[in-house]
């Protein structure tokens, strides 16, 4: 199996910044996409950003510009920057990951950490 844990979450000022890191532990034999998604009370789960083990990045419109994504293949880790943080970006944010475990080394699997609260208010 593989286990994701996020940290970084907090409660920021609007305009504020706030990095998001993701470690991913376990049996991996291959690691793939990795990348955010973010739910806010509410609202279903959306993509905030994906990178691919090449570094090829994809972001929601919303996010454009003020977000970057990031990740460290030898350590199995995927962060995101956040900057000019708005209201609007309050959510739980949950890592995301597409591996292959040793023990199923041929079929792509998805993983999911438990999520950390961001809250943009003044």
């Amino acid at each position: 199996q593989v286990q994701l844990v996020e940290s970084g979450g907090g409660l920021v000022q609007p305009g504020s910044s706030l990095t998001l890191s993701c470690a991913a532990s376990g049996s991996i034999s291959r690691m793939c996409l990795m990348g955010w998604y973010r739910q806010a009370p509410g609202k279903q789960r959306d993509l905030v950003a994906t990178i691919t083990v090449d570094s090829r990045t994809n972001y929601a419109d919303s996010v454009k510009g003020r977000f970057t994504i990031s990740r460290d293949n030898a350590k199995n880790t995927v962060s995101l920057q956040m900057n000019s943080l708005k209201p609007e970006d309050t959510a739980v944010y949950y890592c995301y990951a597409v591996a292959t475990t040793y023990a199923n080394s041929r079929t792509f699997q998805q993983y999911w950490g438990q999520g950390t609260q961001v809250t943009v208010s003044s």
